[in-house]
This record gives C-alpha cells, sequence and structure tokens, in this order.
C-alpha cells in the first residue's frame, strides 16, 4: 500500500497510529481497571475472528492494545483498515 493511501485511510480513523516502521497500524484502549480491558481483548479477538484478519492484542490493567498488519504482504493492506474501522464501530 502506497504511503499517501495509508496517510488518507488512517486520517479516516478514530485514534489509530501509524508504527514507526509503517507496517502496522495501532490503537490504545484505556480503561479502568482490569476487567474492561480483557472484554476489549475479546472483541478485538472476535472480530478477528469473524473477519478472518486477526490482530496482535496486548492487555494488562487499565488498557488493551490492537495492532492490525498483514503478516502475508509485509505490511498494510485495506483489510487492516477496514477491521480497524470495524472495531471502531463497534466501541463507539
Amino acid at each position: 500500500m502506497e504511503q499517501d493511501d495509508i496517510t488518507a485511510r488512517l486520517s479516516r480513523l478514530n485514534g489509530w497510529t501509524l508504527s514507526s516502521d509503517g507496517r502496522a497500524i495501532t490503537r490504545r484502549f484505556d480503561f479502568k481497571g482490569f476487567a474492561k480491558a480483557v472484554e476489549m481483548a475479546n472483541l478485538a479477538a472476535w472480530l478477528g475472528n469473524k473477519q478472518g484478519h486477526h490482530p496482535d492484542v496486548a492487555f494488562g490493567w487499565g488498557y488493551c492494545q490492537v495492532s492490525f498488519t498483514t503478516h502475508d504482504a509485509g505490511g498494510l493492506t485495506e483489510a487492516d483498515f477496514a477491521c480497524a474501522a470495524r472495531l471502531d464501530e463497534l466501541v463507539a
């Protein structure tokens, strides 16, 4: 995916950032406590299974970080942005 396309798509997402190597997009969700962070991790995992495009998820007390990349392509594809947009819709 070209840099201009990445920049344009990223601007349409809420709170997502581009990794320093330009191969992934990430959003950190902050919560009060552990249970909500686990619920968010489960939601991201559920979405990944439903879409057939699985995110990398890290969570702990008060946060859940979700990253999308297309490992087979070695970087970002339309699927990454579609999944990020769908996750945004689910938490809106």
